[in-house]
């Protein structure tokens, strides 16, 4: 397939989040080049940017290989989005826009009313939506892309898990809204805060490691969670 240089990043990332390239493999500059109809000089800029994210790793004899995290790394990732997402919501009380308000109630509206129908296939989907909209409307860029990095990385080290209590999980949703159109930053804080700490149960990590590299679980305000697993 052929697709812009300024996109073959983006390819790249999403292939391996999705599991075409699979943990360990490696990443030759003529065999991407030649998938994504790209020069290998993108390529090459890209896998350099793969690697600070933390997807890509070189290693000596064998060149850009994808990483092999660590269950710890995957919990580290985790813990490192509960503790963003709750900044996030705060600063977007003081400078959401009203288009970003008019899209998260949409959402919320929506949300709503598939989780008391039932329809759980759409949800994921709208929840991931949500919490990138929600971030947007933080309007800090420096956290925007973090957080969509970790958005990344997360959906790469776990296998999310449908919600057990979907009508509570978009009524946090609704009440995160509420908090952020009244400007109330401290309340959208705590309660993004109790929503992520509750959505910790639903991550299942993707990759298996042997019973003594079994890492603590994840500690928050409230319980320890185990990290190989979160609701959104």
């Amino acid at each position: 397939m052929r697709i812009p240089a300024h996109s073959v990043c983006t390819a790249i990332r999403d292939d391996i989040v999705s599991g075409v390239y699979e943990r360990g493999s490696r990443l030759t500059e003529e065999l991407l080049a030649r998938r994504y109809g790209v020069s290998r000089v993108p390529v090459r800029e890209a896998l350099r940017t793969l690697e600070a994210e933390g997807f890509v790793t070189t290693r000596r004899h064998a060149g850009a290989c994808v990483a092999e995290p660590s269950a710890r790394e995957a919990a580290d990732a985790l813990e490192i989005r509960m503790l963003l997402e709750p900044l996030g919501a705060a600063r977007a009380a003081r400078r959401r826009t009203d288009a970003h308000l008019k899209v998260l109630r949409g959402l919320v509206r929506l949300g709503q009313e598939r989780a008391r129908r039932g329809q759980s296939e759409d949800l994921r989907s709208l929840g991931g939506w949500f919490h990138e909209t929600l971030a947007q409307a933080s309007a800090s860029e420096g956290l925007i892309a973090l957080l969509t990095q970790l958005r990344h990385k997360i959906a790469w080290m776990y296998v999310v898990e449908g919600a057990a209590r979907p009508v509570e999980s978009w009524a946090e949703h609704g009440a995160i809204v509420d908090a952020v159109a009244r400007g109330d930053a401290e309340r959208a804080r705590s309660l993004t805060a109790l929503h992520t700490e509750r959505a910790a149960a639903a991550h299942r990590l993707r990759f298996a490691e042997p019973a003594s590299k079994t890492v603590p679980a994840v500690r928050t305000s409230q319980h320890s969670v185990n990290t190989a697993s979160a609701r959104n």
